[in-house]
């Protein structure tokens, strides 16, 4: 087998990580993922997923902020923790407290290989607009971004309660989705009451266009109510 040949049987995995850290970033100074808060995470081919760990500050990620949960092994609706015999240089590090919500997306919607989460204070706000579990979303040019293409749309946000035990939240959303086919074609985000967005996408980079989009939608939506529109 010549070089070539060898060098083409290489498969270098995709290491989503650094994105992750770059798109933490500028998260935290726009002030939607400040202290500790929200979590994103990258699906691998092999079905496991690269998380920010639990507790780490995302203005400041680095590579080993992150953990590895394989779902084979973790099962989703558990409250994942680290395998030390698969990853032990990760072993003092828990992945995000709402791993189980990434999960059930990644269940839900197997096309998609990203999923982001951050908190804001216009998400929490518009949470608190309906007291339903959906949140009408307006007919902004905006909705476009989420993928949303027709004119004068009619579409709405799931929302969910915020449980305290996050899986019972997994478990909400998985509800949801098997008995509502049909919203899983109208946007690829949810809300979760007084906490935050959660979006997914078939790319880091349009997850991260996802969120921009939403957290726009949501600052036109208070000062829409603020101005009596």
């Amino acid at each position: 087998m010549t070089q070539q040949q060898l060098l083409n049987n290489i498969t270098i995995e995709f290491d989503p990580r650094s994105q992750l850290c770059e798109a933490a970033s500028h998260f935290y100074k726009q002030g939607w993922m400040l202290g500790t808060a929200g979590n994103l995470s990258v699906k691998l081919k092999d079905g496991s997923f690269w998380i920010t760990g639990s507790g780490k500050s995302k203005g400041e990620l680095c590579l080993d902020d992150f953990v590895r949960v394989y779902p084979d092994v973790y099962p989703e609706g558990t409250e994942a923790v680290i395998n030390e015999a698969i990853a032990p240089q990760f072993k003092a590090l828990k992945p995000s407290a709402e791993t189980s919500i990434h999960q059930v997306i990644y269940e839900i919607f197997p096309e998609v290989c990203a999923c982001y989460h951050v908190h804001s204070i216009e998400a929490n706000l518009v949470s608190n607009f309906v007291e339903g579990d959906e949140l009408p979303l307006p007919a902004l040019e905006m909705l476009k971004g989420l993928g949303v293409w027709e004119e004068n749309p009619n579409c709405t946000m799931p929302l969910f309660t915020n449980h305290f035990h996050v899986p019972k939240i997994a478990a909400d959303i998985r509800s949801y989705f098997q008995s509502n086919q049909k919203k899983q074609t109208q946007v690829p985000a949810l809300l979760i009451r007084n906490h935050g967005i959660t979006v997914w996408a078939n790319s880091p980079k349009t997850a991260f266009h996802y969120i921009e989009v939403a957290e726009y939608i949501f600052r036109y939506m208070v000062a829409a109510k603020k101005a009596g529109i």
